[in-house]
């Protein structure tokens, strides 16, 4: 899966897997997530987004499962 930096107080870097429909987000802490069942427009819309955080809040945080990864070294 490829990794798209963003410019965002709230994210680093997003990557969409559409055939696993998995979505991973890297946060500016470091902490990392992985959304399950995400379809690829909610990928695309995110990273159109003007607020990406404020996208992520509305659309993506608590509307579709996630498990937290490890977080990314040198955060």
């Amino acid at each position: 899966m490829e990794l798209i930096e963003v410019e965002s107080s709230m994210i680093d870097a997003a990557g969409c897997d559409p055939e696993s429909r998995a979505l991973l987000v890297i946060l500016n802490s470091g902490k990392s997530y992985r959304y399950t069942g995400v379809p690829k427009k909610v990928y695309e819309e995110l990273l159109a987004a003007k607020s990406k955080g404020s996208y992520m809040k509305t659309f993506v945080i608590d509307a579709y499962p996630y498990y937290q990864g490890r977080r990314r070294q040198g955060k």
